[in-house]
C-alpha cells in the first residue's frame, strides 16, 4: 500500500468517526427534548394534583365544620 492509499485510509476513519460523534450528538439532543417534555409534563400533573388536594382540604374543613354545628345543637 502506498502513502497515498495509507493517507486516505486515515482520513476515512477520520470523518467516520466525526460522523459517528455528530450522530451521537443529534441522539443526545432528541433524548434531552424528550426528557424536557417529561419533566413539564410531570410538572402539570403535580401542580393539578396540588389543586385537587386544595380543594379536598376545602371541603373537609367545611364538612367538619357542619359537623361541629350539628354536635352544638344537640
Amino acid at each position: 500500500m502506498n502513502l497515498e492509499g495509507q493517507y486516505g485510509v486515515i482520513l476515512s476513519v477520520i470523518i467516520g468517526t466525526l460522523a459517528a460523534i455528530v450522530y451521537s450528538l443529534r441522539v443526545l439532543i432528541l433524548l434531552e427534548r424528550r426528557i424536557a417534555r417529561m419533566d413539564e409534563n410531570i410538572e402539570k400533573m403535580t401542580n393539578h394534583i396540588a389543586k385537587e388536594e386544595l380543594h379536598i382540604e376545602k371541603e373537609e374543613q367545611k364538612i367538619e365544620r357542619m359537623m361541629s354545628k350539628k354536635k352544638k345543637k344537640r
